[in-house]
Formats: structure tokens, C-alpha cells, sequence
């Protein structure tokens, strides 16, 4: 996988089984029914806050879960709930965190931006651009040192691939040889700016060149490509290589944000282009078609089957209670609890600020082996803090 390439393949070379086509093609139905049911609740006025629709860009979460294992780790960002369903979150408890109930994944007090399940390795949706960079290599390191052969996905835009935060991680990752992906969803805009704008380079690929990571653009509208371009990087990954970033190139159908009030920047046939002739599902139902790889009845089932969980999860969400203004209070502001601190029984002296935070953290690693110290410096005999030449 060379940097800054762009894939050359097609529908026509890049063929997959039946049964990840059907699994795929299943979640993507998911995402786009769960998304379009999420919308008419905020219209309806059930939803909290806002929420931002991943309609128009299943194919390329689908395609990056299909290549995930359960115990690998994933970090999405405010356009999440793809993402999430695509790691096997469950609908209903995603619905009621929307809805803020009791019920929902954060107890109905995140709402769509904070939709996390650690018992999947769900590390979060997150409001913060970019964010979703740091914390999968933290989540790298961890793995790497673990020695379990897990592999992290971080999520991000083209927005996010401006901030500062996108090349700290990645110069990490390539140093250490993370096992981290890095997804680069390409959606054209952050909010209403396009990337043409604000980005200096054509491909948001070419600029992991500087930190040696393998990047490649591709059509993130065309789950079989994306599939086959995540199994290659996973596999790198799994085997020690390092880091990759993908930038997968894909439109949303809906303006920024279910709460949107700005008028739509997006040219009226650069839309019609990317929504008619580049939908993801209808292209993934083509191909099954044409490769006779799920029976009609099958792909009828499924579409059954959607309907039924989404129902099923919004009657859930419905029932479930409002958080009181305790519960809220008490997530905010945790209560405090006295307690010894260790060592200080019978102790009476005086410690500058450096040696007495150095002190607390030599006893907290001493007891306890899983903390430790990492930054740069650390750990390094310095002789002296000021050196010169000779006059």
C-alpha cells in the first residue's frame, strides 16, 4: 500500500463472498434505517440535543466493522452512530440515549455525541473534532503492549484532519507501530466549508508521507473497495507493521446536523451527482444482484428484520424514564470521600511541589504494576540542566 496512492480498483476485479456481502449489505441497511427513523423522533421532538446523520456514508463504516473482531478497539466522533452499529452496538439502548432516557448507553446524559460501550470496545462518539486520533493511540499502545493482536480504528473527518491533533498521533503511531487505523471520512465539508478551502494538498492521504505511515484514497461509497482496503491495513496492523491511513472519500446526504439553521453551501448538481449516481446501498444491492450472491427473498428478509429491531427499539426508548436533576447533578460533580492518603501517617515534612508529585508516583507504580510513566525525558539521567561552550 504506497502513500498518497489512490486505488485504482473497480467493482469489476474486487469481488467478496456471500456471506460478507450479506453481512455488510445488513449493516448498511441498519445505519440508513436507524439514521432516517432518528430523524423523524427529532422531528417529533423526541430526541435531545442534536444529532448528525451518517446517511450516505454506510458503506464505508459496514465495511470497516466486517473486518473488525470483537475485542478490537474503536473511536468515532460526533457523526457516530454508524460507526457504533457497525461495532455492534444495541439500537435500542442507542435510541434511548437519544432520547435521554435512564435506559440509554450513558443513562440518557450524553445524547448522540457520547454513545460509548466498553464491553465492546467502544471507546465513544465524541464532540471534540479530531479527537477520536489520541485516544485510539493511547488504545494502540495498550493493545501493542498487551500482546493480543488487537487493532484500534480511529474515525475522523476532512475538518479533522486540520487540527494539530492529527499529526501527534501520528507520528506516535508510526514511531511505535501501532496498531491503529486511521479512517479519514472525506465528506467534502466540515460543517458548511469545503476541504478544497482549507486543505493544502489534494488528498488528505499524501500527508502521512512525513511520518512514513502507508496512506491510500479511496471511493468510500463502494463497500467492496472498502472492505478489501481495511482487511489489507488490519492485517498490517495485526502483524506488527504499523499504522494506516485511509481516506475514504464519501458525501452526506443531510446538512451538518439534524439542527442545522445555515443555508446548504453544497452546489445543487455536485449533490444530485454524489446522491443519485454514487448511493452506497443501491451500488452494494447491484452488486449482490449482479454476483447472484443473496437470494431476493434474503435481501427481503433483511429489510423485514430491520424494520422490526428499529420498531422494537423505539418502543423501548419511549418507555423508559428521564434522568432526575439528582442523576444529573451527581455525573457532573462527583461527590468527595475522604480518605488516608498513603504514607503520610505520622509524617511531618516539607517537599518542593517536583519531589513531592516525583514521590507519589514512584509509590503509586511501586503498588501497582499497570501505571506508568511515559513523556518525553522521562527517566533520562540529566546532569545538569545548563551547558555552554568555553569562553
Amino acid at each position: 500500500m504506497a502513500t498518497g496512492h489512490t486505488s485504482q480498483n473497480s467493482t469489476t476485479n474486487m469481488h467478496l463472498p456471500g456471506d460478507v456481502l450479506e453481512g455488510t449489505y445488513t449493516t448498511m441497511r441498519r445505519i440508513w434505517r436507524f439514521d432516517d427513523y432518528n430523524h423523524q423522533l427529532f422531528e417529533e421532538g423526541l430526541v435531545k440535543g442534536t444529532a448528525h446523520s451518517y446517511v450516505g456514508q454506510e458503506a464505508i463504516a459496514a465495511a470497516v466493522g466486517a473486518n473488525l473482531r470483537e475485542d478490537d478497539f474503536m473511536a468515532s466522533n460526533h457523526r457516530g452512530h454508524g460507526h457504533c452499529i457497525a461495532k455492534g452496538a444495541d439500537i435500542s439502548l442507542m435510541i434511548a440515549e437519544l432520547m435521554g432516557r435512564e435506559s440509554g448507553y450513558c443513562g440518557g446524559l450524553g445524547g448522540s455525541m457520547h454513545i460509548a460501550d466498553m464491553n465492546l470496545n467502544i471507546l465513544g462518539a465524541n464532540g471534540i473534532v479530531g479527537a477520536a486520533m489520541p485516544l485510539s493511540t493511547g488504545a494502540g499502545l495498550a493493545a501493542k503492549l498487551q500482546g493480543k493482536g488487537q487493532v484500534v480504528v480511529a474515525f475522523f473527518g476532512d475538518g479533522g484532519s486540520n487540527q494539530g491533533v492529527f499529526h501527534e498521533p501520528m507520528n506516535l503511531a508510526s514511531v511505535w507501530k501501532l496498531p491503529v487505523l486511521f479512517i479519514c471520512e472525506n465528506n467534502q465539508y466540515a460543517l458548511s466549508t469545503s476541504y478544497r478551502q482549507t486543505t493544502s494538498v489534494d488528498q488528505v492521504a499524501r500527508r502521512v508521507a512525513g511520518y512514513e505511515v502507508p496512506g491510500v484514497t479511496i471511493d468510500g461509497n463502494n463497500a467492496v473497495e472498502v472492505y478489501l482496503t481495511v482487511q489489507e491495513a488490519v492485517e498490517r496492523a495485526r502483524a506488527g507493521d504499523g499504522p494506516t491511513l485511509i481516506e475514504a472519500m464519501t458525501y452526506r446526504w443531510g446538512q451538518h446536523s439534524m439542527r442545522a439553521n445555515l443555508r446548504d453551501p453544497r452546489p445543487e448538481k455536485e449533490y444530485n451527482d454524489w446522491v443519485k449516481r454514487r448511493d452506497p446501498v443501491k451500488r452494494i444491492e447491484k452488486t449482490i444482484s449482479s454476483e447472484k450472491a443473496v437470494p431476493p427473498k434474503r435481501m427481503k428478509e433483511i429489510a423485514a428484520n430491520i424494520e422490526s429491531e428499529l420498531e422494537s427499539a423505539i418502543e423501548f426508548g419511549k418507555k423508559g424514564e428521564e434522568p432526575t436533576v439528582e442523576e444529573m447533578v451527581a455525573a457532573v460533580y462527583s461527590p468527595h470521600e475522604a480518605h488516608q492518603e498513603p504514607g503520610t501517617e505520622g509524617v511531618s515534612r516539607e517537599l518542593a511541589f517536583t519531589e513531592a508529585l516525583n514521590e507519589a508516583m514512584r509509590q503509586e507504580m511501586a503498588s501497582d504494576d499497570s501505571v506508568f510513566l511515559m513523556g518525553e525525558d522521562v527517566g533520562a539521567p540529566w546532569a545538569a540542566f545548563f551547558r555552554s561552550r568555553k569562553a
